[in-house]
């Protein structure tokens, strides 16, 4: 439950906080995940339960 719950809110809640303006003059919202360049959107929980994982060797 620990993971699911870090993920979650890394990956897939937007933080009021870590918003930007647009190009538009629109908040566009983040993810802590977004600001630290891990990935380029907001996920939804069907994402990343439905997401392929890869193991390493």
């Amino acid at each position: 439950m620990t993971a699911f719950s870090y993920f979650s809110y890394n990956f897939c809640g937007p933080v009021r906080t870590r918003r930007v303006k647009g190009e538009e003059g629109r908040w566009q919202q983040r993810a802590p995940a977004m600001t630290a360049g891990l990935t380029n959107r907001v996920w939804s929980i069907n994402d990343w339960l439905t997401y392929l994982a890869v193991q390493c060797k």
